[in-house]
This record gives C-alpha cells, structure tokens and sequence, in this order.
C-alpha cells in the first residue's frame, strides 16, 4: 500500500472511529453554511426587489423643458419617444406625460392635468383611487379637491378654461423643483399664486360695485374701472359690459361638464390636481400641444449617469432630474439590508469557527496518546498537522454541500413567502459557499493542531 492510500485509510479509520465528533464539526460547518448562503442569495435578490418596489411608489426621474417657449409647446412626441428610448437603453423603465393647465371650477382656480390613465396606473401603484380612472367625458379628481367642493363618484362638475390664466402659467416649471421630482408641487403654487390674484380682482370687483350701489361719480367710477382693467390686463373693449358698465369674468362658472369618474387620495400634491384624458384637455382648451413633464421609473444602477446623458445632449431641449425622495429612500433601505447581512454573517461566522475549532479541539484531546505514540514512531509535526487539516477540509465541505443546498431551499422559501418573488440557483455563489467552509474549518482547526504538534511524546509514554 502506497503511502498516500495509508494516509487516507488512516484519516478515515479516524473519523470512521470518532464520527460522532465527526458528525458535531459538519453540523457547524452545515449551519454555518446554511445560513451564509441564504443571507447571500437574500442580499443578492432583496435589493432589486426593493428597487421594484420602491419603483412602484412612484418616479425617480422627471424630464422636463430647458426652458419655456412663448406659445408653450412643451415637449412633442418625438422628443418623448427618443428621451424613453434613451431611458430604455439603460434598462426597463415605465413613464408618464402630463400636461398642465390652469382651469377655474366654481370660478376658482384649479390645475388640470391632461394624461395617459394607463401609463399613469402603470406607474403609480401607490395612488389609492376611488373609482375609475380617467376616460372621455369623466375626470379623476383629487381628494382635497373633492372634500373643497363637495364632490363624489358620479358627481358633475364644470370646468371652465381662459387663456389669460394660462397666459403666464408654468407648466414646465417643474425643472426648477429641484429635490422633489414631482411637477405637480410647482403646478399648485401656480395655482395658489392664480388663485391669490383672483382673490383680489374679486376684492376689486366688489368695490367697484358698491362704489356704483354708492352712488359715486361716474369720473370715479371710470377710475376705478380703469384700475381694475390695468390689474387683470385686458382692456376696456376686450371686457364684457354689463348695463353700459365694464365687468369682470372672474365670478364666471361656465365651462365643459364633465363627470367623476373616480378620486384619488394619495396624501400628496396628487390630491390638488384634476386628471383627465389628453383628448379632452385638447378640447378644453382648443389648443394640441406638448406636454409638459415626463415621469420615469427608470431601473438602472446608474442613474446619474442616465440624467448627466440627458442634460449633456443640449439639442434635445429637455433637462432630466432626479426624484430624490425616491432614490434616496431605495437606497437608504438597501444600505441597510447590506448591513445587516454583514452583522448577522460576522455573528455567524465566529459561531462557526468556534464549534468547528472546539469539535476539532475535541477530536485532538481524545487522540493526544495515539499523536504521542506517533511522533515517538518517527512522525514529523508536519505530518500530523497535515492529517488534521485533511480532516478540518473533509468536515468543512461535507458541511458546505448540505448547508448549501438547506440554505438555497430558505431563500427560497422566504423570497416566496415574504417578498413574493422566487430566485434562481447561483452556481457560482454555491462554489464559493462550500469553498469558504471549507476554509472556515482549517481557520477554526489552527489552534488545537497547532497544540496537537507541540505533544511531547516522551510525557505520553510516562503517563501510559
């Protein structure tokens, strides 16, 4: 029999011999290994889990218009076409236009965004809608605009459309919105800033009528109307007259009927802002235009990069920003998720060390006379040592192969139970499992055979 074929009959007459302390070293390397690989293949599946998820509760990226044109053409399908194919090029990617307008219902003043129901449903999984959405003839309307009114699924309301509020409106000011990735917030302080300037017209407007109820002078009566007409912008002949006299439109309530389809509550700058179909925002308003912004989920690694693409092509006319509240809550959550992968495996891993180190500690106790007797036969240190270490290897890969194959089916078992979404074997992550318990067990064996080769067989004699 060849050396080599006496060695490993030696090695495994002793494990054969001892394999309930065998049996204690795989069950560490087992648990150890078990438990390393599920949090790994969790780590590699969680992170773009959430990264889907987070995607689901909105945008991480606008686009919107450098600037403002005159005749606010916004951003025309071509644009949007060749900016989503850049976004697509980077990975997959959900979006949605709106189109912004001012609109008065009940003579207030209100936004109304024109959009695409389906690419808006699509993208945010997160509004909650009562209802319907959007469709010919009905509006989704939100929640704080229902409660002001008083309006319910099914309701009527009248929407009226003027130019002269739009004149100066900011539709594609969201660029400016810097940090929050939404045009809806820059929309609503347009129509809070419209809204306080109707406010005073119609102060204006009331005290124009109670000078003529007065019976004031006609010479103040012309002051006063020549007033109101250099606030609102209009001239005399361009206002409509009432009894020789000229008015205002600001009380006017008239406009296009439409109905609610639906309302939606999303605890946000949603809930200000009235959605309907771009065909009957066009109608509303006899003008077909671009629109004004472009919302992004975009799932790309790289978003930065993405955004500086866009902003670097200056011929495209659009500028792309961030959603900060998006982006930094993805990866906040996953910072944390690596973390605490990292803390469980470092506890993980010394719990590991320390059964194996104290099973193989163990092991060289027991056979402390059978190593005396050896090296008193002529065994070298170097010898002995090498026999344990085979060992410690044998022991970390038969525990690497089970726990690696219990840890895949718990990964498994709890990305379908609780992240409902299954994972794929990873045979390169398995290698290097049954690899590093295998490592892990000659680390842990280092200190009882660094003991077992310091034995002085002259001692073990006498003590036999």
């Amino acid at each position: 029999m060849t050396n080599t074929g006496m060695f490993f009959r030696m090695l495994f007459s002793a494990v054969f011999r001892r394999r309930s302390r065998a049996m204690m070293a795989v069950v560490a390397s087992l648990v150890g290994a078990a438990t390393l690989f599920c949090l790994a293949m969790i780590c590699i599946a969680v992170p773009q889990q959430m990264n889907e998820e987070m995607r689901a509760y909105g945008a991480n990226l606008i686009v919107t218009p450098t600037e403002s044109t005159g005749d606010k053409a916004g951003i025309d399908e071509s644009m949007v076409q060749h900016t989503t194919e850049m976004v697509k090029a980077k990975g997959s990617a959900k979006y949605a236009t709106y189109r912004y307008e001012n609109v008065r219902v009940n003579a207030s003043p209100y936004v109304m965004a024109g959009v695409d129901a389906a690419q808006v449903k699509n993208l945010n999984h997160h509004w909650v809608v009562d209802g319907k959405w959007p469709s010919s003839g009905k509006v989704l309307v939100g929640r704080d605009i229902a409660d002001a009114i008083g309006l319910k699924v099914g309701s009527a309301i009248t929407i009226g459309y003027r130019a002269s509020d739009n004149a100066s409106s900011t539709g594609t000011s969201a660029s400016s919105n810097e940090g929050t990735g939404s045009a809806n917030d820059e929309t609503s302080s347009s129509s809070s800033q419209n809204s306080s300037n109707d406010m005073q017209g119609m102060d204006m407007s009331g005290d124009m009528a109670g000078m003529d109820m007065s019976g004031s002078s006609s010479s103040d009566q012309s002051s006063s109307s020549q007033t109101f007409n250099d606030q609102s912008g209009q001239s005399p002949s361009d206002q409509p007259t009432q009894d020789g006299r000229v008015s205002s439109d600001i009380m006017d309530t008239s406009g296009t009927e439409f109905r609610v389809a639906g309302i939606v509550d999303t605890g946000g700058s949603e809930d200000s802002i009235i959605y309907a179909t771009n065909a009957d925002v066009n109608k509303l308003t006899g003008v077909t235009r671009g629109v004004d912004v472009i919302e992004y989920s975009a799932g790309t690694s790289d978003l930065a990069g993405l955004v500086s693409s866009i902003n670097e092509m200056t011929s495209m006319h659009v500028k792309a920003q961030q959603v900060t509240k998006i982006t930094a809550s993805d990866t906040r959550i996953i910072t944390m998720l690596q973390t605490l992968f990292w803390v469980v495996s470092l506890v993980v891993l010394v719990l590991t060390l320390v059964g194996v180190g104290t099973t193989i500690s163990s092991i060289v106790s027991q056979r402390r006379n059978e190593i005396g007797l050896r090296k008193a036969l002529g065994a070298s240190s170097r010898a002995i040592g090498i026999e344990f270490y085979v060992e410690s290897v044998f022991y970390g890969l038969i525990g690497g192969l089970i726990g690696t194959a219990i840890g895949y089916g718990l990964a498994s078992w709890l990305c379908v139970a609780v992240f409902e979404r299954s994972i794929g074997f990873n045979w390169w992550l398995a290698l290097i499992s049954v690899v590093f318990s295998a490592l892990v067990a000659v680390v842990a064996s280092i200190p009882p055979v660094h003991r077992a080769t310091r034995i002085d067989p002259a001692v073990v004699l006498r003590e036999e």
